[in-house]
């Protein structure tokens, strides 16, 4: 049984950072594609970093340069700096193994202006 759990959400002032965990059951580097969705509030769900097995990363614009994601054996992470108000949302880790995608149960990060 595949498991993803997120940890290291919580609230912050703008220019703030945080540290996300998203502890897997297996071994990261089993997952051709591991990212980080974000959802706000009235919102669809958004790609903000993805990683694949080779270790080639992606990031949306809107968090080019301030986000990083990076993975160790069994955690991937994400560290979040320069917190800006519109970085508020529900946070979720996402895993996929060939065609089949695991999803944590979500981290909250409040960020205040």
């Amino acid at each position: 049984q595949v498991q993803l759990v997120e940890s290291g959400g919580g609230s912050v002032q703008a220019g703030g950072s945080l540290r996300l965990s998203c502890a897997a059951s297996v071994s990261t580097f089993s997952f051709n594609f591991m990212g980080w969705y974000r959802q706000a509030p009235g919102k669809q769900r958004e790609l903000v970093a993805s990683i694949f097995s080779g270790g080639t990363t992606n990031y949306a614009d809107s968090v080019k340069g301030l986000f990083t994601i990076s993975r160790d054996k069994n955690t991937m992470y994400l560290q979040m700096n320069s917190l800006k108000s519109e970085d508020t949302a529900v946070y979720y880790c996402n895993g996929r193994i060939f065609n089949r995608d695991y999803w944590g149960q979500g981290t909250q990060v409040t960020v205040s202006s």
